[in-house]
């Protein structure tokens, strides 16, 4: 230790500062603190663990996912958006602002299972032939990205073990196998409902990238022939209005034709 004098000729002894810092006042509320240290209760390792395995369990996901489509629906009987067709778009909305408003409302009625056609033709009769052609086909890409996401991470687990049919194995097989050209097929020929080729591909192995490839691709005739028709459908005997009901009708009858031919051939193959 040093030592130090002091005005009155004493001396003072000097502490280190280690030392001087050990003396440190400890009050009774510090004791309190330090002997009673807060705890949050929780649950127990393994009811937190079978609770989280039932949460994102298949079965759970898949109940999720039909909630939401339950809602959707009910959304869409609640709104009814074909009443677009009787009164118009939205005074306030106009141009392409519009046509971008309206390519996402018409993704999230697919979703919800409103007939394409019917969105088609609104495209055609609010926007014309070439805007409501590119509005509805945006929103045909939309709507089935939506509906494959959906269905890949909310029911392919689920769905997959129960696909023990010959015929369910087949389309599953040749979705999985050939998904471009089998959904290219689809969207060309009308025949397979639009949201149920979106699921159908969403529980088979099918990539994200080809099927909107292929969707994107094959919805052109078909969604350009309806725009068309909307656009025109205050003319019906004009040639433009003809030609687009003709480029309806033929694509139907050969998608008929080949769903035909092609059941003998599941057929034999099964």
């Amino acid at each position: 230790m040093l030592d130090a004098t002091t005005r009155s000729g004493g001396t003072a002894t000097v502490l280190p500062r280690t030392a001087a810092t050990e003396l440190a006042v400890v009050t009774p509320a510090t004791e309190l603190a330090v002997a009673t240290p807060v705890t949050v209760p929780a649950l127990p390792p393994g009811r937190a663990a079978r609770w989280g395995r039932v949460l994102l369990s298949p079965w759970a996901r898949f109940s999720l996912l039909v909630a939401l489509l339950l809602a959707a629906v009910s959304t869409v009987l609640l709104f009814e958006p074909q009443r677009l067709l009787a009164d118009g778009w939205p005074p306030q909305l106009g141009g392409a602002a519009a046509a971008v408003v309206f390519a996402v409302a018409y993704g999230l009625c697919t979703v919800a299972f409103v007939p394409r056609p019917i969105l088609n033709i609104a495209a055609g009769a609010l926007f014309g032939s070439q805007l409501g052609l590119a509005s509805a086909l945006a929103g045909t890409v939309l709507g089935a990205g939506l509906a494959f996401g959906l269905g890949r991470v909310l029911g392919q687990d689920a769905l997959r073990p129960l696909l023990r049919h010959r015929w369910l194995k087949s389309a599953d097989g040749q979705l999985s196998r050939h998904g471009f050209r089998s959904m290219l097929a689809a969207r060309l020929f009308p025949g397979v409902p639009f949201w149920a080729a979106n699921y159908c591909a969403s529980v088979s192995r099918m990539g994200y990238l080809p099927f909107l490839l292929a969707t994107a691709l094959g919805s052109i005739p078909n969604t350009a022939a309806y725009a068309v028709a909307g656009a025109r459908a205050s003319s019906p005997t004009s040639p433009a209005f003809l030609i687009a009901m003709a480029c309806i009708a033929v694509p139907a009858l050969i998608g008929a034709t080949l769903a035909w031919r092609k059941r003998h051939h599941l057929r034999a193959r099964c």
